[in-house]
């Protein structure tokens, strides 16, 4: 049989145990104390009387006379039974100045001597002491009689110890009873707390505790993903490592409100959230978080737990799969065509029409080959230019042509590490995706959808420019749509120390009072659960230190201008965004 070791008593009982013993310690001690200053007191008292008693007897002009009389005790013995019921003494005993009694409470004691120092009265003096006598024990004052300076008699007057002992018992057990109902009132007290305490505690003791707060403590700093503990006041209790570095705060903003840590208003509405949030995407200065919030209720909101996971690096990732999938999709489609293609040109050379075939074959060439070579020939930056052909691919399967400005210049080797091939396609491939959208939506163009779509990294949920505005703007001055294909228009050139990229479309446009808001999370004439292309667009050129700018486009629809500063002397922090 294994012996089992009993389980430590939990925090709450220990606290109570020693609280109990605390309040019984100090109320003992209280008690104690209360009896001997009692003690000290009523002997005090007793003295003080015993004093009082025995000089106005000895003051008394009968006491006097009655020493100068042949029979002292006859004279005396009834005036000091008299005194003695009145002042509630234990004896008043009159007596020669020899020590011989006059007087006593038991009539057989008088003629005896006196028990007791008499030589200080005998003298002139008063005397107080405690002294063994005939009635125990007692606190007695002893003062002469004088008759004209002559000492004539001796008074002593005295209360008893056995009575002293017996008020201090009665003040004792008042005091017990006292110290009794403080005790039971005391435990009480401390049950109740320690009760409360127990709740909050889990019934668990010391070292359960300060295990849970090393665990709590190892895991808040392991965990990769951002974790973040509001009060009920929406202060910062608790943040770790993973939070600070996601949001860019530092280690001493545990006690500050949420809304002074100068995080996107969106994100900062999604931490004050009364209700949950599951799966939120949200965007900072540099960042893709996805975030999710639950509120910590018992009884009353006592604050929310935030987690905060990052998905820049799987948002790009995504994006770039997205594009990989879009080419493949063209690639299909464009074999589809050569097949349908070929398959006409050996039918006009079965029925014999070879020149003809000839000459439907060329076309067909001339075509493809002059869109690569315009391209190739303007971007040589190799990511950019697979982009646009494939984006070029993409539209014309929508019924949208894409049309690279003469202007278009970027050579190979010109971009700088500091904007990666990874920005440049999140920023070009969300705006053609965009204008492509808004231009096949706009009424004449191939798409049935209403607003201007925006991709969010490609293959993301499309941003929409909103609907029923035609015209240009006031920095094209153009009016109208295109009036025939629909188009998009890209001018992408590097030129005075920055990189430009402009894509316009012939939608609809956006209106006037939309502009500052397209480049917010989650803005979308598309529905729910769409628009984040263009807050990502705006991040990556932030990332970059350029702008975003949003006008009016010359085929009547929205136009979207990013620069990207190449000199890095030129490189600011800011990121600039107007309409």
């Amino acid at each position: 049989m294994r012996l089992r070791l009993p389980r430590p008593r939990s925090l709450a009982g220990q606290l109570f145990a020693m609280q109990v013993v605390l309040v019984a310690a100090i109320v003992a001690g209280c008690a104690v104390f209360a009896y001997v200053t009692d003690r000290a007191q009523a002997e005090e008292t007793a003295r003080r009387q015993s004093a009082a008693t025995a000089l106005s007897v000895a003051e008394s002009p009968t006491v006097a006379a009655a020493a100068r009389s042949a029979d002292p005790t006859a004279l005396l013995q009834p005036y000091a039974e008299s005194v003695r019921h009145r002042t509630g003494v234990a004896f008043v005993v009159i007596m020669a100045p020899d020590g011989t009694r006059w007087t006593h409470p038991e009539p057989g004691q008088i003629g005896h001597t006196y028990l007791g120092h008499i030589e200080e009265a005998a003298r002139g003096g008063t005397l107080s002491e405690t002294h063994q006598g005939v009635l125990g024990p007692s606190v007695r004052t002893i003062t002469p009689v004088r008759d004209h300076g002559r000492v004539v008699a001796l008074v002593s007057a005295g209360i008893t110890i056995d009575t002293i002992s017996e008020q201090v018992r009665e003040q004792v057990t008042a005091l017990l009873g006292m110290a009794g109902a403080a005790l039971a009132l005391g435990g009480a007290g401390t049950y109740v707390i320690n009760a409360r305490l127990r709740r909050h505690t889990h019934g668990m003791n010391a070292a359960e505790l300060s295990r849970m707060h090393d665990y709590h403590e190892a895991a808040l700093h392991a965990v990769s993903e951002g974790l973040v503990m509001l009060d009920g006041q929406r202060r910062i209790a608790l943040i770790n490592d993973g939070a600070r570095q996601l949001l860019s705060l530092d280690a001493e903003v545990v006690g500050t409100p949420a809304t002074e840590l100068g995080l996107p208003l969106p994100l900062t509405g999604a931490l004050l959230a009364s209700e949950p949030r599951v799966d939120e995407p949200h965007l900072t200065a540099d960042r893709v978080l996805v975030v999710n919030t639950r509120p910590v209720v018992g009884g009353e909101r006592r604050g929310t737990v935030v987690t905060l996971r990052d998905r820049t690096e799987l948002q790009a990732l995504s994006g770039e799969l997205s594009s990989e999938r879009g080419f493949t999709q063209a690639l299909r489609a464009q074999a589809h065509e050569a097949a349908n293609r070929l398959h006409t040109v050996v039918s006009l050379i079965e029925l014999g029409r070879v020149d003809e075939a000839v000459d439907f074959a060329t076309a067909e060439l001339e075509l493809a080959q002059a869109l690569t070579d315009r391209v190739v020939d303007a971007v040589g930056e190799p990511v950019l230019a697979a982009l646009l052909l494939g984006k070029a691919a993409q539209a014309n399967e929508r019924g949208v042509e894409l049309v690279l400005t003469e202007d278009s210049r970027i050579d190979d080797g010109l971009l700088p590490p500091e904007i990666p091939s990874r920005d440049l396609v999140t920023i070009l491939g969300n705006l053609i995706d965009n204008a492509v959208e808004a231009a096949s939506a706009a009424p004449g163009g191939a798409g049935g959808a209403a607003g201007q779509g925006g991709g969010g990294k490609q293959g993301e949920p499309r941003d929409a420019a909103g609907a029923g505005v035609q015209g240009g703007s006031d920095d094209t001055g153009a009016q109208g749509g295109s009036g025939g294909r629909p188009r998009v228009t890209v001018t992408a050139r590097a030129c005075g120390g920055e990189l430009l990229i402009r894509v316009g479309d012939s939608g609809r446009g956006i209106p006037e009072e939309d502009r500052d808001a397209v480049f917010e999370r989650g803005w979308s004439t598309q529905g729910s659960g769409r628009g984040l292309g263009l807050a990502l667009v705006r991040q990556a050129a932030a990332r970059a230190s350029g702008t975003v700018r949003l006008g009016g486009s010359p085929d009547g629809g929205a136009e979207f201008t990013v620069r990207l500063p190449l000199d890095r002397r030129t490189r600011t922090a800011a990121t600039e965004v107007t309409a």
